[in-house]
């Protein structure tokens, strides 16, 4: 068993307030799992009655429109917690998480949450805290997706995939996403995406080998 206190997800999420005893528990109950690329760790509805610890891997957040369409509202990396929300408020979970990549996470369960929760202040402002910036982030999209346009929002997606998740050796994004993936982001028909995405190559503010995209004029793609 992997110890808790030396994970990097405890470097970077609320669980960094824990002491030794506690994160002794936590190691005591937790769950790890292995989710392979394309698998759900929790789907929209869904009681998950806990949070999943992300050890390794990326997953998106989205939820589907009436009409099918899938919406990304995020992407998860290593080092983040998952279900935070949905335990706090008793209530099903209002996103999916698929992995876009292989993934470990770790699932510890509400009762021992919220046992931290009760007794150890500062572990309750932090979680409270990423609850807040997850809010904020919610606010800052929507702003996004009534006041820019759509090529505006491609710009900033892709910006995002590379100062986020970086690049490979060849310059080219690191983490790879379907047209479908990336039009879910933005906010957009694939069509749409797709077609942006061929005029941002035409211009060379981009370039496009297969599913690679490589950004090549980022001073352009800043000031859309």
């Amino acid at each position: 068993m992997s110890k808790c206190d030396q994970c990097i997800v405890r470097e970077f999420s609320s669980l960094k307030a824990l002491n030794k005893e506690e994160l002794l528990k936590m190691a005591n109950c937790k769950t790890s799992y292995i989710i392979k690329k394309g698998e759900p760790i929790f789907t929209e509805g869904e009681n998950v009655n806990g949070i999943f610890c992300v050890k390794d891997g990326v997953c998106k957040l989205s939820k589907l429109s009436e009409n099918g369409n899938e919406q990304i509202l995020k992407l998860v990396a290593k080092g983040e917690l998952l279900g935070q929300r949905s335990m706090i408020s008793d209530e099903p979970v209002n996103l999916s998480a698929v992995a876009l990549e292989d993934m470990e996470v770790c699932f510890v369960p509400k009762s021992e949450i919220l046992g931290f929760f009760n007794e150890n202040n500062q572990f309750s402002m932090n979680v409270m805290k990423s609850i807040c910036g997850d809010l904020k982030e919610a606010d800052d999209h929507l702003v996004n997706m009534a006041q820019k346009s759509v090529r505006q929002r491609l710009a900033e997606t892709l910006l995002e995939l590379h100062d986020t998740f970086g690049i490979n050796e060849d310059k080219s994004l690191r983490i790879k996403l379907s047209r479908e993936e990336i039009a879910g982001m933005v906010g957009t028909a694939t069509e749409s995406c797709i077609r942006l995405l061929s005029e941002f190559n035409k211009n060379g503010l981009i370039e496009l080998s297969g599913k690679k995209i490589t950004l090549k004029d980022f001073k352009k793609l800043r000031s859309m």
